[in-house]
C-alpha cells in the first residue's frame, strides 16, 4: 500500500501567516463573544505593509474588521478597498477615541518607534493587541 504524500510545501511565509491566524483567533477572543452571535471586532493600526498580513489573518480567523488606520492612504488603499465597510482613520489616537467601544482587539503594524504608544493606548482601554516586534525600544518605554 502506497502512502500518498502531501506535496504542499510549508514556506516560512505560510508558516508565519497560519501561526498568526491561530494565535490571533484563539487568544484574543473576549468571553462575551463565545456563544454569542457576534464576531470579534478588530481595528487595524497600520494597514499597509506588514499590516496587510495581520489584518488579513484576523479576517480569515473570523474577525470583523471594523476600523483601519494608516497615515499613508496610498499604502493602505488595498486594505481600504478589501474592507470597504471599515471606518478609515489617519491617526490611531482619534480612531481609538471614536471607535473604542466598538473594538474588541487591535493589530498594530506601524513603524517600530510607534508600537509602544499605540499598544499602550489600546491596552489602557482594555483592548487585546497583536503587536509587531519590537514592542518597545528600551526599559523606560516598557514601564509606561
Amino acid at each position: 500500500m502506497k502512502i500518498k504524500q502531501n506535496k504542499t510545501e510549508m514556506t516560512r511565509r505560510r508558516f508565519i501567516a497560519s501561526s498568526a491566524v491561530a494565535t490571533f483567533g484563539f487568544q484574543v477572543v473576549p468571553s462575551r463573544v463565545f456563544g454569542a452571535n457576534s464576531r470579534l471586532a478588530v481595528a487595524g493600526i497600520g494597514s499597509g505593509g506588514k499590516g496587510r498580513a495581520d489584518i488579513t489573518g484576523a479576517a480569515k480567523a473570523g474577525a470583523d474588521i471594523v476600523a483601519l488606520c494608516d497615515v499613508d492612504e496610498s499604502r493602505a488603499a488595498a486594505m481600504f478597498k478589501t474592507h470597504a465597510k471599515a471606518k478609515r482613520f489617519a491617526d490611531f489616537r482619534v480612531m481609538l477615541e471614536k471607535m473604542g467601544r466598538s473594538i474588541d482587539a487591535c493589530t498594530i503594524s506601524t513603524p517600530d518607534h510607534t508600537h509602544a504608544a499605540a499598544t499602550s493606548m489600546a491596552m489602557k482601554m482594555g483592548k487585546h493587541c497583536y503587536t509587531q516586534k519590537p514592542l518597545t525600544h528600551d526599559v523606560y518605554e516598557a514601564r509606561h
